[in-house]
C-alpha cells in the first residue's frame, strides 16, 4: 500500500465510516465501500492534489451508488435501529443523542458528521457535497436545533455559537425518549 493511501486509512477510516452510517450505509456496508475506496486510491498512479477530500468525495460517490440496490435498502432499514455501535458503557444521554442524530433529515446529518468528526469547514463541505458553504452552514444550524429540541438540554446553547463539544456529551436532564 503506498504510504499516503496507509497513513490516510490509519488517521481517517473511523471518522469515513461514521460518515458511511450518516449516508445511511449499515456499519458493514460502510466497510465494504471503504475497502473499495481505498482500492481504487491504491491503483492511482499519482496522489491526488487534496487526499483527503478526494478521499472523502469518493467514498461519498461510491457509498451513493452502493444504496441504490433493493435489497440494501431493506437491510439498511432494518439495521436503522443500530445506527452507532453500541458499547456496554452506553448512557441514557449517549442513547438520546444517536436517536436524535438518526432522526435528522440525511442532509443535516450528513454535514453535522463532517463537522464535528471529521472537523472540516463550511467551505470543505460545500466543496465536498457541491453546495455553498452558506448552505452547508444552515443545514448544520438547522440540524443543531433539532437536536438540542430533542435532547433539551442547556449543554448545546454553546454549541451553536462555534465551539465543538463531543455531540454525545449531552446535559444530566435528558431522558429516555
Amino acid at each position: 500500500m503506498p504510504h499516503w493511501c496507509q497513513s490516510l486509512y490509519e488517521e481517517h477510516a473511523p471518522q469515513i465510516l461514521l460518515y458511511g452510517r450518516a449516508l445511511g450505509l449499515s456499519h458493514s456496508e460502510s466497510e465494504d465501500v471503504l475497502q473499495e475506496t481505498f482500492l481504487a486510491l491504491m491503483q492511482r498512479a499519482e496522489v491526488p492534489e487534496e487526499p483527503r477530500h478526494y478521499c472523502l468525495r469518493s467514498f461519498r460517490n461510491r457509498a451513493l451508488n452502493y444504496r441504490r440496490g433493493l435489497w440494501r435498502r431493506l437491510t439498511r432499514e432494518l439495521e436503522s435501529l443500530r445506527w452507532f455501535e453500541r458499547g456496554p458503557e452506553e448512557s441514557l444521554q449517549e442513547r438520546a443523542a444517536m436517536r436524535g442524530l438518526a432522526r435528522l433529515p440525511a442532509e443535516q446529518r450528513e454535514v453535522i458528521v463532517l463537522k464535528v468528526w471529521h472537523q472540516y469547514t463550511f467551505d470543505e463541505i460545500g466543496k465536498l457535497l457541491e453546495l455553498s458553504p452558506n448552505t452547508a452552514a444552515g443545514r448544520y444550524r438547522y440540524g443543531l436545533e433539532k437536536l438540542r429540541a430533542c435532547l433539551n438540554g442547556e449543554a448545546y446553547e454553546s454549541f451553536a455559537s462555534g465551539e465543538t463539544p463531543a455531540l454525545l456529551d449531552t446535559a444530566d436532564t435528558v431522558t429516555e425518549a
